[in-house]
């Protein structure tokens, strides 16, 4: 009764290992030895050398990541606030071709409405950079994406750049921002001589 059971056991391993050998697509034999092809990804699968390659992060500076947008002559009045935005989270994915390093960088966040919110939608500049350590600007690309507000709810909101190409570098040297495209304050003179 033990040996039949061993041996039923042991046919069963057999069969499951004979299929799992047939349906891995590797022409080099069951355990992919006799073969000297290279293995080719399927289409949409990811190799393990992608995921260990250099990917740089994508990082939101404090004053980027929000925008307070004021009707016309309202600046810091409270009244005047059409919106208040605020970027909580980035990501990235990246491939390589031929020398270029493709990103495709994504942010997501929120959008509150103020009391001067008109209906309808709301625009918010949002600003992708690729920067080298040395200050090069490889790549920087302003895009006016879209809102839709509802009432005085508070919207969430995801917006991706999938078009970031730039020269693979040397060593892991760059880096990637992203946040609101907001205009630097003017430099007020301090003292009048």
């Amino acid at each position: 009764m033990a040996t039949a059971r061993f041996l039923a056991g042991l046919a069963l391993a057999g069969l499951v290992f004979a299929a799992s050998g047939c349906q891995s697509g590797d022409s080099g034999g069951v355990l992919g030895l006799g073969g000297s092809q290279e293995k080719k990804p399927q289409e949409g699968k990811v190799l393990a050398s992608e995921l260990l390659a250099y990917c740089p992060k994508v990082v939101v500076k404090e004053p980027e990541g929000f925008i307070n947008r004021y009707a016309k002559g309202g600046e810091g009045d409270a009244a005047k606030l059409i919106f208040q935005a605020s970027i909580s989270e980035s990501t990235r994915s990246c491939s390589r071709t031929t020398g270029m390093l493709a990103m495709k960088v994504a942010v997501a966040g929120r959008v509150v409405p103020g009391p001067a919110s008109p209906p309808g939608a709301v625009t918010l500049p949002i600003k992708v950079s690729v920067v080298r350590s040395d200050g090069e600007v490889l790549y920087s690309q302003t895009y006016n994406h879209q809102v839709g507000l509802a009432g005085n709810q508070a919207q969430q909101f995801v917006f991706n750049d999938p078009n970031v190409v730039v020269p693979i570098p040397d060593n892991n040297t760059l880096q990637v921002f992203a946040g609101f495209d907001v205009p630097a304050k003017k430099k007020q003179d301090e003292d009048l001589f």
